[in-house]
């Protein structure tokens, strides 16, 4: 059995989440603060970072989102996150590289920090300038969406890939924190929706970090 090391407004925890549901790889969740920068968990991964996943029987260790969605890749045929020719592939992993680093840098990392890190652990008001900002780039983000769903299926092509899910991974963090202004973006709203449905989605929609409750559309389908 795999345990996966993560917390519930971890980005790419829900990347690797929506990946293992979608190719129905059983595990079990197991809540890391990296914050607490417990021994145990620094042991497994010298960074403090979460996600971890280790395969209890064999003490297999895999660390980071991208590795751990590569090793399942290869190894469960269900699925597939990496599809298609060469340059289909180039594209996923590009669009993939682009939500985990600047989506998350610009975006999902300063209101994690201003709405969660500050209020659990700090115990700080949020700088509502640096909310206004995060909210204003998160707009430029979905209408860099809204452009590539204007000639695509899904947003690196014809078939639902690992963008797909990477992007909802952090989108939803960012709608649970209720930055996310949908107004104007319907096209972007319409393959969210498509994305939520998905059954690998709804153990994420149901979830809750104490002391911070998302707005009332968060765990609608039809929002």
């Amino acid at each position: 059995m795999w345990q996966l090391f993560q917390f519930p407004l971890c980005p790419f925890s829900r990347k690797v989440r929506l990946v293992l549901g979608e190719k129905g790889v059983p595990h079990e969740l197991v809540r890391e603060n990296p914050w607490e920068k417990r021994d145990e968990f620094i042991d497994m991964n010298p960074a403090g970072e979460t996600p971890v996943i280790v395969e209890v029987d064999s003490k297999t260790i895999l660390i980071g989102s991208q590795p751990i969605v590569e090793y399942f890749e290869e190894e469960v045929d269900k699925a597939p996150m990496l599809d298609g020719s060469a340059r289909a592939r180039a594209e996923i992993r590009r669009l993939t590289g682009f939500f985990d680093e600047r989506l998350y840098g610009d975006v999902v990392a300063p209101l994690m920090h201003e709405r969660m890190m500050k209020r659990l652990v700090s115990r700080e008001a949020p700088d509502t300038g640096a909310l206004r900002q995060a909210m204003r780039v998160a707009n430029n983000y979905i209408d860099y969406l809204d452009y590539l769903l204007d000639t695509r299926r899904w947003l690196a092509g014809n078939s639902l890939s690992l963008a797909d899910f990477t992007a909802a991974a952090h989108l939803s963090v960012i709608d649970y924190l209720g930055a996310l202004d949908w107004r104007g973006h319907q096209q972007t709203k319409d393959w969210y929706s498509v994305m939520k449905s998905r059954p690998c989605f709804a153990p994420l929609l149901g979830e809750r970090m104490e002391g911070i409750a998302p707005p009332s559309h968060y765990d609608k389908v039809d929002f």
